[in-house]
């Protein structure tokens, strides 16, 4: 089963992370948290979640994960200030693992400059962004691109992100 790197810290949406985190679980799959320190609790924007972070960015790469989960919220614009977070999640691009980014969680990979000539979609207000770093912007529930990144909109669109997400990991 895969092992699934979630990069995450305060402000996430909240059903964007607890949500497919279940269905990635439930598969059988194993969900780690990463954030800026191992053993802090974050939570969620709408105080419904709270994560206690499994590993500290200073500690993982991109080689011990087959995969990488990126929820939205505020999290992801936080997280892409910080360029080990946006190095970690490039280093899944280039090496063609599996990435799944719901919501805002595109933003990380705006920055880490991995979505050139790629299909996706992301929240509205992200969209013009996303065209900008060179992504075919599709307004979508869910975007498959080269069997390897699955992007969604909204919370709406989680069970279609969870099934093509596990899809891309049996």
């Amino acid at each position: 089963m895969a092992k699934i790197a979630t990069v995450i810290t305060d402000m996430f949406e909240d059903v964007e992370y607890t949500d497919p985190a279940k269905g990635f679980n439930e598969a059988g799959h194993q969900v780690i948290t990463i954030e800026k320190e191992k053993g802090k609790t974050i939570e969620g924007k709408h105080g419904e979640a709270t994560v206690t972070i499994d590993e500290s960015i200073d500690d993982v790469s991109a080689d011990d994960f087959d995969a990488l989960f990126i929820p939205g919220g505020f999290s992801p614009d936080q997280l892409r200030a910080d360029e080990r977070f946006v190095q970690f999640a490039k280093d899944f691009m280039d090496a063609k693992k599996p990435v799944f980014a719901i919501c805002h969680g595109p933003q990380l990979l705006i920055t880490a400059k991995a979505l050139e000539g790629r299909d996706a979609t992301g929240f509205k207000s992200i969209q013009v962004d996303l065209e900008y770093a060179g992504a075919n912007v599709h307004d979508k529930e869910v975007v498959v691109c080269q069997n390897q990144l699955v992007t969604s909109r909204q919370p709406d669109d989680i069970p279609a992100f969870t099934e093509e997400s596990l899809k891309l990991l049996s």
